[in-house]
């Protein structure tokens, strides 16, 4: 147990989800039939060795206000409904992770990026990251540790931004500033004079502090695929989801899916929460890796 949350036997809490639709209140862990406790944001499960982090139902507002240093035009705000809480990544997936699941590592190595069982990943395009989720799927139904209910995927954009915001309404998880004290990136902090020392290269995972919700690196190291195609703006309402539809067309008339986050190349104001970025989903680069969800089919 640590930052507060509770560590849970997986199949226990994958069935209490699907029994109370995770609809408790936030801050009261509730009793399903009087003796099955709710979860909470934060709480935490492993499933083949990944660790993941509770985010549960709820409303937030995506995207950044106009008066935000540093904002872009593409991040203009909506409002968000997620009806289903869902499990994510505590951390981006390792170099390890992928070798145990899938076996060779889908691209090279490089210096900055780093090599070893906790480095992230990288070099990895869309189409592979989604071969990893349906991959641990099989796994973890053959094991027992997922319900069949329950599969492995690619966040969308509104999923990430709400794991990445952890209840905060401010540029970062953190506040309106970071720094290198907190997340890995190389160029100069936001909104801040604050010390720190940027390694110009990945970190091992789980090397700066976790937001709210237990997640970490959700600001630096590597830029995440997300499960959207990207559109010029941002998908609002319940469940928002834009994974089947094509949006906004490059200028060499091919598309793009989503990535949220930022990497250590960047400099402070990429890493704001609402920050948006695309990549053509054959593409990979040594700063562009990617985190899991589990969520209910």
């Amino acid at each position: 147990m640590s930052n507060g949350h509770s560590t849970w036997a997986p199949k226990v809490l994958l069935l209490i989800c699907l029994a109370s639709q995770c609809n408790a209140p936030k801050n009261n862990r509730q009793q399903v039939s009087g003796t099955t406790p709710v979860l909470l944001a934060g709480d935490t499960l492993e499933v083949n060795g990944i660790k993941l982090c509770w985010c549960p139902p709820g409303n937030f507002i995506m995207g950044s206000p106009r008066n935000e240093a540093d904002r872009r035009p593409d991040e203009d705000q909506v409002e968000v409904t997620l009806t289903r809480g869902f499990w994510v990544g505590k951390y981006e997936v390792t170099q390890g992770q992928w070798k145990r699941v899938i076996g060779k590592l889908p691209g090279p190595l490089t210096a900055d990026g780093g090599a070893g069982e906790n480095f992230p990943l990288y070099n990895v395009n869309y189409a592979e990251a989604l071969a990893f989720c349906q991959r641990l799927t099989e796994l973890a139904h053959t094991s027992g540790e997922l319900s069949k209910e329950w599969h492995f995927l690619l966040p969308t954009e509104a999923q990430w931004e709400y794991a990445c915001r952890a209840g905060a309404t401010t540029a970062t998880a953190f506040g309106n500033t970071i720094s290198n004290l907190q997340a890995n990136f190389q160029g100069k902090p936001y909104n801040t004079n604050e010390g720190g020392t940027a390694l110009k290269r990945d970190a091992e995972v789980g090397s700066y502090p976790p937001n709210a919700w237990g997640v970490c690196d959700m600001h630096g190291n590597v830029v995440e695929w997300c499960l959207d195609w990207y559109h010029w703006k941002l998908p609002g309402g319940k469940d928002a989801d834009l994974s089947e539809v094509k949006g906004t067309m490059n200028r060499d008339s091919t598309f793009s899916r989503s990535r949220r986050g930022s990497a250590w190349v960047d400099d402070g104001w990429v890493c704001r929460c609402a920050f948006r970025q695309r990549f053509e989903p054959d593409r990979r680069y040594d700063h562009i890796g990617f985190r899991i969800v589990a969520v209910q089919k």
